[in-house]
């Protein structure tokens, strides 16, 4: 059988000199020059790049031509391990109780209600039928206004995150006139239900402005609430926890802002809590009296609470209600009626702690297993004892429980099911600690069946993202078992970039130190293999995103300890995407890689171990990678051009392989069973590349 040829990428090299230093990209002319309008529109796509894309696709096929029965088994038994005819746990709101639930056969969600006391359920919004005919479709935000007579939904049908409101009268069924393009796709409804906020995305894809919108009138008619003036910034709307709040939230990587608006008086102006200063981070709950609780960073790396008079609610008068404590990580904090609850871990591990305002008196919630995830569930009622929460690990199914913060009563209101069959006593998950370069100690998460020989001989799926102070929850998933099952054992390397470990695991990965990530996870693979969990080339290292820009340094740094990379979106262009701040997210990102355009020192930094301009000639191991056409965070050209210059300077002959949705963004297929054609891919991939596809 002829071996299938790889695409021959045309170069078209443009050189440039930035501080000093020329660049040569050769492979940029596979960015459109129309990428906005891309990004509404695909048949504007042009020609060259679509035929050059397209075959990279017809590629990736040819390469994986007979694993096609693999990927179907893999699609069937990953889909017999959902539940099809699922719903979520009923949430109280005064007189009813809101779910989301899925049909047999149903690839998106359905919106429904019952009356809280009792009798039958009304479907408020059918995602399937919204979904009918269009390739991609998502459904975005659906919050019902405090009166229960709207309903306000979103949905993106172009992967692009363009989101469109539109207003379902909840008594007809029917959606009014009202209708709002290109907005993030959420809302905030003011007290009354008569009026929303809702931010709006920039021809950049920038959220810059909030406006107020009035029920049943144009929306040329919105009234500005809010401009964001810097670029720099995301900004977004929501609600405190009472309700009693709009909040206006502008924020980077590492500062932010708020302002609140009275949800009963709409037309008030924002109020500004404190004004952004670089490095201080906040986020602002109120008691329901005349109290604010801020959690922050001011002055407290691993952050704390603090108390704030509603009437001036600046710094000078912040008061410490929960204390720093270095290496506690407060993650998230909520507020109920006399309590506040805050999610905080410790030596990387999760607790939810319960707070009585009135005394001061605390008690956590925690699970004796060695690595697990934890997560406050939210609620729609701020008066009230019932705190949810959910539960899983890497072997237990998630759990959703309720809890009486009162009496302290847990119940346990929904286990995960698996159809197919699950017992927990069949693996094993164990946490174990890797030296780095540095010294530091970086935790691995690993799930594997107990069947499986610890003699070095296991392929093993190293997974990774490491950044933005984003931590990888040891959680429970079902799709990773047709790897378990099949001999490997699946590790989670917890490492710097994200905040594990607290604030310090997190900054000290950022812009000059963020080498510290790749060497985290290669230090990680080195012991997997020192302590026989697997061997050298027996690992298919695995990454989304900023984890794909990961993969993409360690594929560089060293190839031989891996036998296969996997790397969905990946941010592998670092340094041309940072050069260029007409980008929907350049901006907003220095302070996670530093400024190249300003900083001759950030230039040096980023281009030091930039995934695409470090790409030498050496033997790299067989790669994957993943993109969708109209994704705004990881544009489509960034794995398009990585995998053309890997494929020029690689000297070994293990395929490069990119497998590149033409009707879908950063997430990939929107659909719950599409979604895992994408993973049979990936798994077949990495079956492939161990000699286990058989």
């Amino acid at each position: 059988m002829t071996k299938p040829l790889p695409p021959r990428t045309e170069k078209r090299p443009v050189a440039r000199t930035i501080h000093g230093t020329e660049i040569v990209d050769d492979y940029g002319w596979l960015r459109s020059a129309r990428w906005q309008e891309v990004f509404r529109d695909t048949s504007l796509l042009e020609p060259d790049i679509r035929a050059h894309l397209e075959a990279e696709n017809a590629y990736t096929k040819a390469e994986m031509a007979g694993t096609e029965d693999l990927q179907t088994a893999l699609v069937k038994e990953m889909r017999a391990r959902i539940k099809e005819d699922d719903s979520s746990v009923p949430s109280p709101d005064g007189a009813y109780a809101y779910a989301m639930r899925y049909e047999e056969g149903g690839q998106h969600p359905k919106i429904v209600r019952t009356p809280r006391d009792g009798g039958p359920e009304t479907l408020l919004l059918d995602a399937d039928a919204l979904a009918k005919g269009k390739a991609y479709f998502k459904l975005g935000g659906a919050e019902h206004s405090p009166d229960h007579r709207l309903l306000a939904w979103s949905a993106d049908d172009k992967g692009s995150e363009y989101y469109t409101v539109k207003l379902r009268d909840l008594d007809t069924g029917t959606d009014l006139a009202d209708e709002i393009a290109s907005t993030t796709g959420g809302v905030a409804f003011a007290a009354d239900g008569k009026s929303f906020f809702y931010a709006v995305l920039n021809e950049n894809h920038r959220a810059e402005k909030i406006f107020r919108h009035v029920v049943g009138t144009p929306a040329e008619d919105d009234v500005l609430v809010y401009q964001e003036s810097d670029p720099a910034f995301f900004i977004g709307v929501g609600k405190t926890q009472s309700g009693r709040f709009i909040v206006i939230d502008a924020h980077d990587h590492e500062t932010s802002e708020v302002r609140l608006i009275p949800a009963d008086a709409p037309e008030t102006p924002p109020h500004l809590v404190e004004a952004r200063a670089t490095g201080v981070e906040y986020s602002v709950e109120d008691d329901g009296g005349d109290m604010l609780l801020i959690t922050t960073n001011a002055d407290a790396p691993d952050f704390k609470i603090v108390s704030a008079p509603l009437a001036d609610p600046g710094r000078d008068n912040w008061v410490d209600v929960v204390p720093h404590v270095p290496g506690r990580l407060i993650i998230a904090a909520t507020v109920y009626a006399d309590r506040l609850v805050r999610l905080e871990r410790e030596n990387g591990l999760p607790r939810i702690v319960i707070r009585q305002l009135s005394t001061g008196e605390e008690h956590a919630i925690a699970f004796d297993e060695e690595a697990y995830s934890l997560g406050l569930a939210g609620s729609y009622e701020f008066d009230t004892t019932m705190l949810r929460f959910t539960y899983s690990s890497m072997t237990t199914p998630a759990r959703v429980y309720d809890y009486d913060m009162a009496t302290r009563e847990r119940t346990l209101r929904k286990q995960q099911e698996v159809p197919s069959g699950h017992d927990p006593a069949d693996y094993v998950t164990r946490r174990v600690q890797a030296p780095s370069a540095d010294g530091e100690l970086v935790p691995v998460s690993l799930l594997y069946h107990k069947d499986t020989p610890l003699d070095g001989s296991a392929p093993l799926v190293l997974y990774g993202y490491g950044a933005y102070g984003i931590a990888m929850p040891a959680s429970f998933s079902t799709g990773v078992f047709s790897l378990v099952n099949r001999g490997f054992v699946y590790a989670i390397a917890h490492i710097r970039g994200g905040n594990d470990k607290g604030d310090h695991w997190y900054r000290t990965a950022r812009k000059a130190g963020k080498t510290k990530t790749f060497e985290d996870f290669v230090a990680a693979g080195e012991h997997l293999v020192r302590e026989g969990f697997t061997s050298r080339g027996r690992i298919v290292a695995m990454g989304g995103s900023a984890g794909g820009m990961l993969m993409g340094a360690v594929a560089n740094m060293a190839p031989d300890l891996f036998g296969g990379v996997i790397a969905i979106v990946p941010f592998v262009d670092v340094l041309n995407t940072m050069l260029d701040d007409t980008l929907p997210l350049t901006p907003p990102e220095w302070p996670e890689w530093g400024n190249p355009i300003e900083s001759a020192e950030d230039f040096a930094t980023i281009l030091a171990y930039s995934p695409y301009e470090n790409v030498s000639a050496q033997a790299y191991p067989p790669i994957l990678a993943i993109a969708g056409l109209t994704d705004p965070r990881v544009t489509y050209w960034e794995p398009a051009k990585w995998v053309a210059r890997l494929r020029e300077l690689s000297t070994g002959d293990s395929p490069v392989l990119m497998q590149i949705d033409m009707d879908s963004g950063h997430g990939g297929a929107a659909g719950r069973f599409d979604a895992l054609k994408e993973s049979a891919l990936r798994f077949a991939f990495a079956l492939k590349v161990m000699g286990k596809a058989g």
